[in-house]
């Protein structure tokens, strides 16, 4: 190994300027997050605890495609992203924190007046629509027959499950891989695979039920057997775009030069080509099979997404979320060279967090005269974005610094330093 890459990749990482990007990541979460909490008690709740959610699921779908591909890469012994692998088990470090800003948000609902609430499921006394009449979510026979398992203290117990089983496994095997930089010892691996085979069945219905009770339950007249899928491959190409950008930055700063190269971002850019592809499939078969269907407890979930700014807001997810990313990636230069892979990842991150915007801001009826909120971004949505995005920034950072840039003593690291297209 060179003596650029033993400096700046198998030193311990960090420095003054790591730990000054911190406390500045950390003071703008801290600061936007108070704002936010002010804004939640002071404006619309619904509307701020809405842009707050939408926060914390796009932040949170970045951290959990990483883990994801962490376990995928040991299960299938990939040598190639090794080098890749260590920005993704920094990215897991934000899990806890953004657990916190979820159950605040949580206690919010729950503690929330009538119509004060995000999931307005939680109170007997807020306002639905009941064949085309105002009445009550006491009322409602289809509340009944899910009241079982939507009932406040499930809801709450099941949230704390899904938040154990991403933190405890991203922990178990971020801890493994940083310890096995110590000791060289290869039994970490074996640990790893272990606990990735089953983080995976684990993770897959953690992260299944966790987007239908965090999102879909929103409007739980609404149901969709394909609604985890979407958010799982919404959460993989998110996850790819962000190790893009991440790796890119470490490659500018000099501690992955030489280290993470044109065959690495090649992988990336094929895994985004076939991501952005199978985000397609689901998003147009949940859409076909609803509409198909013709059931009106369900059609009215795109019937409301077809008034006013919405229908754009949809006709810009099918070109801008699938036709343009789709064309761009068909072409091998545009996944190798760096410049057009950045544009190219914070375009789909864009677009993720307007396709999260799509899912889960109409959360209410038009026809019940209650507030139905068009297309917008408020300033509590700035507040709460800042604020989750900077104290997962500084969750990274905490992480990174005094760990190795890369897993230096990873049975296939040398694999993955030599790989090539």
């Amino acid at each position: 190994m060179s003596n650029a890459k033993s400096a700046g990749a198998t030193g311990p990482a960090g420095g003054a300027a790591a730990n000054a990007w911190m406390f500045r990541a950390m003071i703008v979460g801290i600061v936007a997050l108070v704002l936010t909490l002010v804004g939640l008690f002071t404006g619309d709740p619904v509307r701020v605890g809405l842009g707050t959610l939408i926060s914390v699921v796009f932040w949170l779908s970045i951290g959990l495609g990483m883990w994801f591909l962490i376990m995928l890469f040991y299960l299938f012994d990939a040598g190639w992203g090794t080098v890749v692998r260590r920005p993704m088990e920094h990215a897991t470090a934000t899990f806890p924190w953004i657990g916190a800003v979820f159950f605040v948000l949580l206690f919010h609902s729950l503690m929330a007046d009538a119509e004060e609430g995000v999931w307005k499921w939680m109170n007997p006394e807020n306002p639905v629509v009941i064949a085309g009449e105002l009445a009550t979510v006491q009322d409602d026979v289809l509340y009944h027959h899910k009241s079982a398992f939507l009932n406040n203290a499930f809801f709450f117990v099941r949230s704390l499950i899904y938040f154990g089983i991403f933190i405890g496994i991203a922990s178990i095997l971020r801890n493994a891989s940083f310890r096995q930089d110590s000791d060289g010892d290869g039994a970490w691996t074996t640990v790893c695979r272990k606990w990735s085979a089953g983080g995976v069945i684990l993770g897959a219905l953690a992260v299944t039920f966790a987007s239908l009770d965090w999102i879909m339950t929103l409007e739980f007249h609404w149901f969709s057997t394909m609604f985890g899928v979407w958010f799982f491959s919404s959460a993989m190409r998110a996850a790819l775009s962000g190790t893009v950008i991440v790796c890119l930055i470490l490659v500018y700063t000099g501690v992955f030069r030489g280290v993470f190269k044109q065959a690495h971002l090649y992988e990336l850019g094929r895994l985004m080509f076939a991501f952005t592809v199978f985000w397609a499939y689901i998003a147009f078969s949940q859409y076909f099979l609803i509409l198909n269907a013709n059931i009106p407890e369900v059609t009215y979930w795109y019937v409301n997404r077809e008034h006013e700014y919405w229908w754009w807001v949809g006709l810009a997810l099918l070109f801008g979320h699938f036709f343009v990313p789709f064309i761009y990636l068909l072409f091998y230069r545009n996944k190798v060279l760096p410049g057009r892979m950045l544009f190219i990842s914070v375009w789909i991150l864009a677009f993720h967090l307007l396709d999260l915007y799509f899912n889960i801001l109409p959360s209410k009826h038009a026809e019940t005269g209650l507030p139905y909120y068009n297309f917008s971004v408020t300033f509590w949505d700035v507040t709460a974005f800042a604020g989750v995005g900077g104290i997962c920034v500084w969750a990274f950072m905490k992480s990174y610094v005094g760990q190795k840039a890369i897993p230096v003593r990873d049975p296939r690291i040398l694999e993955s330093l030599s790989h090539h297209e």
